[in-house]
């Protein structure tokens, strides 16, 4: 089985954060890797790993990054696969803004999807999407995980009929 999305993180510390994108592929049996890669400390394997994903049926990739955050933008320069960047609030973050600015304010031509801070389970939506475009199991998968958040709702609703005040009407 190929791989169709490939988390990466910038270090194994970031997996906390990750975790949240594996166990949705794995909820939506999409197959997907993981693996800890390095734009400052190992760019020669970064360089390598974006330029050759799609050679292995890679389709997406998330990239989580703390700190400087440059591994999402560095990987969106050796690809042309989409990059979704998850910024990660790390031990030498500024409070999470230095990652977000890193992923966020990519240069022209270089496009990095940027979701919320530590947002991985979002970044693994937003991956399941676009694989959903061309995948009818994927698509189906996806609309009864929507479904089940709108019905989450409702029932939310029918909960606050219980909160009896005064004055509401």
């Amino acid at each position: 089985m190929q791989p169709l999305v490939s988390i990466i993180m910038g270090s194994t510390s970031d997996m906390p954060v990750m975790e949240a994108a594996a166990k949705f592929f794995d909820e939506m049996e999409i197959p997907f890797e993981i693996n800890a890669l390095s734009a400052h400390r190992t760019p020669e394997v970064v360089a390598e790993f974006a330029t050759n994903a799609h050679n292995r049926g890679v389709k997406v990739i998330i990239a989580g990054a703390g700190g400087a955050a440059h591994l999402p933008g560095v990987v969106a320069a050796f690809t042309i696969l989409p990059v979704i960047g998850v910024p990660v609030r790390s031990s030498i973050s500024i409070d999470g803004w230095d990652s977000i600015l890193s992923i966020l304010q990519m240069p022209p031509g270089i496009p990095v999807a940027t979701v919320g801070l530590d947002g991985a389970h979002n970044a693994a939506i937003l991956a399941t999407q676009i694989l959903a475009q061309t995948d009818a199991g994927i698509r189906k998968k996806l609309l009864n995980f929507k479904k089940k958040l709108a019905d989450k709702v409702v029932k939310a609703n029918k909960d606050l009929e219980k909160f009896q005040y005064k004055f509401r009407v």
